[in-house]
């Protein structure tokens, strides 16, 4: 009987190629499309992966676990990783390694695979998740195979023979732009992105319009949390609301793409310790991160917040290199879980022509006291129990002045 692997296979270039030699080198393969929010014609993709060579093909709609069990969390941790990327594609592969392994399981498949390079992310990603979930697979990653890059040195060898043996691929030699849609973003990577001081032309772009061709008017929503999580979004200009995890995080990113929101050009570094430029689009991520920050400083114990705002970058780390199923990762989710008890309530903002600007918030669980912060009440507040705490705090400051001046 023929070796049974289960390939991670999106329908684009690198896997689907990757099924291809995988079926000449004996393996049955059974293919797996995550649904993830992509817009993909997953009957088209069935087919094509049943025509190269796929005696199965198993399509997992993911959209609404990814919305609730990784995107939320993430909002939820203010999760941004190197201060700016908000890791749409570090948080689909532990979902879609997840799936795979199940997947494998059901199918007594004794070998996973995945179109991950050796310089990048992703085979950090789905090798750690795998191992984690069931350690008894063995992992085919072509791209550290010696055999497939005496093959394939890279990209433009892989069109040739995608072209070769009839797979039609969306990549071509003009244009080899690497993408990586989901319902948080769209990456973008190689072609001319690896010569960090290009412009990305604006056909480029799927998921925004550009700010300068975005409505002339604002766009004014509200959006609602509960325990630091969205719970609804309503639109202030037509009236619209929606309050499904999945509904919600679909329609942010419909009105703020027509607005512009979301994209970010950065150059980042890979786990690995590569720097590599990517472009990103997310509009939807992007807004409730500002929400949520929001809320926070209306809600948030100050110690709270800034302990919390330390374990962030680790938090991010931990996401970005791949150790989603990690005992630290545990740790740091459930005081981050403990750090939201109160982070409710509902913030106003404006979207336009590229920003997202917040315009006001309320909440039951405020911490903010108008009459102790206004200069024009006292509020029950001596002003002159400042002196005392103000001397206090500059002994050491003092202490530290005279001895310099010796």
């Amino acid at each position: 009987m023929k070796q049974k692997v289960v390939l991670a296979y999106s329908g684009g270039l690198d896997t689907s190629v990757i099924l291809k030699w995988l079926v000449e080198k004996g393996f049955d393969v059974v293919a797996f499309i995550a649904d993830l929010g992509q817009k993909e014609d997953f009957e088209a993709a069935r087919q094509k992966a049943l025509r190269i060579g796929a005696s199965k093909v198993y399509v997992e709609d993911l959209k609404e676990e990814f919305v609730t069990d990784f995107i939320f969390p993430a909002i939820k941790a203010n999760a941004v990783y190197e201060g700016r990327y908000l890791l749409g594609t570090s948080l689909a592969r532990p979902l879609i390694a997840k799936k795979q392994v199940e997947i494998a399981e059901k199918e007594n498949a004794e070998f996973v695979s995945h179109g991950a390079t050796g310089k990048g992310n992703d085979q950090v990603r789905f090798e750690l998740t795998c191992q984690t979930l069931n350690p008894r697979l063995k992992i085919i990653a072509p791209w550290k195979n010696p055999e497939f890059l005496s093959q394939f040195k890279g990209r433009s060898d892989m069109i040739e023979y995608a072209e070769a043996n009839g797979i039609p691929v969306k990549a071509s030699k003009n244009a080899p732009y690497s993408t990586d849609p989901n319902l948080m973003h769209i990456s973008y990577e190689a072609g001319i992105l690896e010569d960090p001081k290009l412009r990305p032309g604006e056909d480029m772009f799927e998921m925004t319009a550009s700010p300068k061709n975005a409505p002339d008017k604002e766009t004014e929503i509200e959006i609602e949390f509960k325990d630091g999580i969205p719970t609804k979004v309503k639109n202030k200009s037509d009236g619209a609301v929606k309050s499904s995890p999945l509904e919600l995080f679909q329609y942010l990113n419909k009105i703020g793409g027509i607005n512009g929101i979301g994209r970010m050009d950065i150059v980042e570094n890979r786990f690995v310790g590569i720097k590599s430029r990517g472009v990103y689009e997310t509009p939807a991520g992007t807004i409730l991160h500002i929400a949520h920050r929001d809320i926070e400083g209306l809600t948030m114990d100050r110690e709270v917040m800034h302990l919390r705002d330390s374990l962030i970058p680790k938090f991010a780390e931990l996401i970005y290199y791949g150790f989603w199923y990690s005992p630290e990762m545990d740790f740091l989710r459930a005081a981050f879980d403990k750090s939201q008890e109160h982070v409710s309530g509902t913030v106003k903002l404006s979207l336009y022509k590229g920003n997202c600007t917040v315009t006001g918030r309320e909440s039951q669980e405020s911490l903010y006291n108008q009459d102790l912060s206004s200069m024009d009440a006292l509020g029950g507040y001596d002003q002159t129990d400042a002196v005392g705490f103000i001397r206090l705090n500059a002994l050491r400051l003092k202490s530290s002045s005279l001895r310099n001046k010796k």
